[in-house]
């Protein structure tokens, strides 16, 4: 690939791609001037900056869950996922939720190697649904985070009422979905947890 020439504020940042990106290639990049990208069986996908209240419930949210994260694992706000999709140099896969419960053990990899966190290091990652994205966070992403191995999947969808779909690993059949609870969403997997729905844009 062709070097790639520092981004101009205003214009698309980067040289269009004339190939599948691998996810070596994808985390070269670096971050957009604006909004966030993701790699899609080495394509790059362009997304525009959430709204005020996903950044809103995305930091309450991870208020209200950090107490009870066990110990070794991390809260971390939108950080790409290599999802291990892809073999070493293919045309890979990468997500950016809003929301990730990651090992200490994966940071430390990535701070001692580089790149971008790796599925393998995740316990849950969290979506919340935009304008636009229903069917990806709902669909999509749904069957790549199984895929990857990802062992939880919340869907958190601000549409009144607030509510959040909860995923887990169900072998063969990818993830398991519970009902979308409102209100209070109690759970014990993968951690005893209770969290207060109703707050997330107050």
């Amino acid at each position: 690939m062709t070097a790639l020439p520092e981004p101009t504020r205003g214009e698309f940042p980067w040289e269009i791609p004339d190939h599948l990106l691998s996810i070596e290639e994808y985390a070269a990049l670096g971050e957009t001037d604006s909004g966030f990208t993701e790699l899609v069986e080495g394509r790059l996908m362009m997304s525009p900056s959430p709204r005020p209240d996903h950044g809103l419930a995305m930091l309450e949210l991870a208020h209200q869950i950090r107490p009870f994260v066990p110990e070794g694992f991390k809260t971390v706000a939108e950080a790409d996922i290599d999802l291990e999709l892809a073999p070493a140099g293919g045309p890979g896969f990468s997500r950016r939720p809003g929301l990730l419960i990651v090992s200490k053990a994966e940071l430390a990899r990535r701070r001692r190697e580089g790149g971008i966190l790796r599925a393998s290091g995740i316990l849950l990652v969290v979506e919340i649904v935009s304008p636009g994205s229903k069917r990806t966070d709902y669909t999509t992403k749904h069957d790549e985070y199984a895929d990857a191995g990802i062992p939880f999947y919340w869907i958190l969808d601000l549409d009144e009422p607030v509510s959040l779909v909860a995923c887990h690993q169900a072998g063969e059949l990818g993830y398991q979905d519970a009902p979308a609870a409102t209100g209070i969403f109690r759970t014990a997997e993968p951690f005893p947890a209770e969290i207060d729905l109703t707050a997330l844009l107050d």
